[in-house]
């Protein structure tokens, strides 16, 4: 059993199982405080939709008596694991829960969304609704000035400040004379150290475990030169800057300042996507646009970034995520741009 955040290397693994014998139950919890603020607020939730899933196992049509009564256990099997953990830790927002029985699987997916609540009974895990909740990007903030440098690192509901560095820079005075230019170069090479020694320590954790994004809040003097120094590995994953007070600011401060440049990061991947969108159906060749023509592209593997708009619900949604996952292309959930709407809601960027 595992119980953690999504990655795109588990999503293929959930999307390619087949369990040879048994169905696949597949049950999704919104956690969203702003509704289930409080402990009794959670498990009253998690009560009622694990009873609806038993309820609609119990229900179902076209199952042998051994899947229903795989299924029943796998229900009581959800029920008992969640009353045993803490469901909400680690800025969880929404919970995917997938079991079957006769092939001892169980498997808990912590997500940083809140989700639809509701059971899902089929031959294979329902992730359709983990690819809409953009889990598995990481971000980083690095805040530093002269004296002071913190890490942030998480996906961007849940940062957390996992280092905080304290320089040893002196401050400048204003004495003339020799002694003074000595000094102002001690305080440049003491700020030059801690600024290393930051940006080995960040780059330290990206080697350990690597992050999607990066963000950098630093004085507008510092900031250039900041970026300049960043190993070019962190350097390619620049998504923004914030502007934050370095050694002041809260972990809240900085969460609401980072969901601000994330989103201009989406909308920016999303517009570059769809301009590539259109100028392929544009010329006829790299696109796709319509249920029919990007359900043909799939088929054939040709699909490189499948578009979905954010309401898009249609009967070919779950055959085209799951195509999509195993043949590794890239799905993007379109939030901040009505291009799909004149094609239903879904297009895809073509290899070839």
């Amino acid at each position: 059993m595992a119980a953690n955040s999504m990655t795109r290397g588990r999503l293929r693994r959930l999307a390619e199982l087949r369990p040879e014998r048994g169905r696949v139950l597949s049950i999704f919890f919104n956690l969203d405080p702003s509704e289930f603020a409080t402990p009794a607020a959670r498990a009253t939730e998690v009560n009622s939709v694990v009873t609806a899933a038993a309820r609609k196992v119990d229900q179902a049509e076209g199952l042998e008596q051994a899947e229903r009564t795989a299924l029943r256990a796998d229900v009581e099997r959800v029920r008992e694991v969640l009353e045993a953990s803490d469901i909400a830790s680690n800025g969880t927002h929404g919970l995917a829960v997938y079991a079957c029985g006769p092939a001892d699987f169980l498997e808990i997916v912590r997500l940083s969304h809140p989700i639809e609540s509701r059971a899902v009974l089929d031959d294979h895990p329902c992730v359709e609704p983990l690819v809409r909740s953009d889990s598995d990007e990481r971000w980083c903030v690095l805040l530093v000035n002269r004296k002071t440098a913190r890490i942030f690192i998480g996906e961007t509901a849940g940062l957390e400040e996992v280092d905080h560095i304290e320089g040893d820079t002196h401050r400048q005075h204003d004495q003339g004379g020799w002694s003074q230019a000595r000094f102002q170069r001690s305080v440049e090479q003491e700020k030059l150290n801690h600024l290393g020694h930051a940006l080995d320590t960040l780059f330290t954790r990206f080697k350990r475990r690597p992050f999607d994004h990066l963000v950098v809040g630093a004085p507008d003097e510092f900031v250039t030169e900041v970026e300049g120094k960043l190993h070019p590995y962190l350097r390619d994953r620049l998504a923004g800057r914030l502007h934050l007070d370095v050694e002041n600011s809260t972990a809240d401060d900085v969460k609401a300042a980072a969901a601000e440049v994330v989103e201009g990061h989406v909308a920016r991947v999303e517009r570059a996507a769809l301009d590539r969108f259109k100028q392929g159906i544009g010329r006829g060749d790299r696109g796709a646009a319509g249920p029919a023509a990007v359900m043909e592209a799939l088929g054939q593997a040709r699909v490189e970034i499948l578009l979905l708009a954010e309401d898009f619900d249609a009967p070919e949604l779950d055959e085209a995520v799951e195509k999509a996952i195993t043949q590794s292309a890239r799905i993007l959930v379109v939030r901040h741009h009505d291009d799909l709407i004149p094609h239903a809601g879904i297009g895809a960027v073509l290899r070839f």
